[in-house]
């Protein structure tokens, strides 16, 4: 069986999103919630695309803004991950086409995602052609004063 593209794993949502029971006492200790959304790889792709020239996101705030868009407690941290890591590579096979500005997108803290298409490399020139400048600390590279370059996603 050939292996899927990324744009194909983009565009499958099987069962999702899906808000899920969480009933194990230390996954409730550890997200506080009860409930966790699993969403779509869509709906980060089209988060990501709503992010302006010089504005700035992180997986974390796409995650509380879906996990309140389906009336969870918290939002799937491994597959919000996975699925905005799809959503880049994704925008990256299309060759410009409908692109998804993927760089904008930080984990958490304003760190850059080194599983991002080209890397931290990739990421830290998009961002830094954008105007944001890129720090190195130990390891760790981010974004200076990320969080005054925060957008925020309407309801």
């Amino acid at each position: 069986m050939p292996k899927k593209t990324f744009n194909e794993k983009l565009n499958f949502s099987g069962d999702l999103p899906k808000v899920a029971q969480i009933t194990e006492p230390w996954k409730i200790e550890r997200y506080k919630a009860t409930t966790m959304l699993i969403a779509a790889p869509l709906e980060y792709d089209g988060l990501m695309k709503k992010v302006p020239r010089g504005k700035l996101t992180t997986i974390d705030r796409m995650m509380a803004h879906l996990a309140k868009k389906y009336k969870a407690g918290c939002a799937c941290p491994m597959t919000a991950g996975m699925f905005v890591n799809i959503a880049a590579h994704a925008s990256e096979e299309r060759g410009g086409k409908n692109e998804t500005p993927w760089w904008r997108t930080l984990k958490k803290d304003g760190r850059l995602n080194e599983k991002f298409p080209d890397g931290i490399e990739g990421q830290k020139v998009r961002l830094e052609a954008e105007g944001h400048t890129v720090v190195q600390k130990g390891k760790k590279y981010l974004v200076e004063g990320y969080e005054g370059q925060v957008w925020e996603f309407k309801a």
